[in-house]
């Protein structure tokens, strides 16, 4: 006879993953922002190297953690609450009800965000500098997401 494996290691491996991609995003972010991100540093992007690797960090770290919140801790959280997970925004939905999420529009507003960021990466400074800030600006409301699923696994003993 076989055993399905516990869904816990899972949520502990998501757990740790989710708060170190936190970790990182917050680091990327006071890096690149410590001046306000104008369409003029956007320009500079092809001659300062430095800079173009902070926002590569920025646009990569946001993005994953949003996957890695939205995508599999989210869901598998769900799962072993003995829910169905669904489609995003029904997964979303849910998360808002039980508190974990305080608007599911704003995250997807969040997910159009990201998405923009990587399309709109080399062609239009003004774009990217505008969709760079708006993304600042929800950091914190990303990482406290990440902060409240991890915190749920936490004190259920699942990581």
């Amino acid at each position: 006879m076989t055993t399905t494996p516990t869904p816990e290691p899972r949520l502990a491996f998501l757990t740790r993953v989710v708060t170190k991609e936190s970790r990182h995003l917050l680091t990327t972010d006071r890096r690149l922002f410590d001046q306000p991100f104008t369409p003029e540093r956007a320009a500079q992007l092809e001659s300062v190297p430095e800079l173009a690797e902070r926002v590569e960090a920025f646009v990569g770290r946001f993005g994953r953690l949003q996957d890695t919140v939205g995508n599999e801790l989210l869901p598998a959280l769900l799962a072993v609450l003995g829910e169905t997970p669904g489609a995003a925004i029904d997964n979303l939905d849910r998360a808002e009800r039980l508190g974990w999420l305080d608007s599911s529009d704003t995250w997807m507003a969040m997910r159009k965000l990201s998405n923009q960021m990587i399309h709109e990466y080399v062609e239009d400074p003004v774009v990217l500098a505008s969709a760079l800030a708006t993304a600042h600006e929800y950091v914190q409301t990303l990482v406290s997401v990440a902060e409240r699923l991890a915190e749920e696994t936490r004190s259920r003993g699942w990581a």
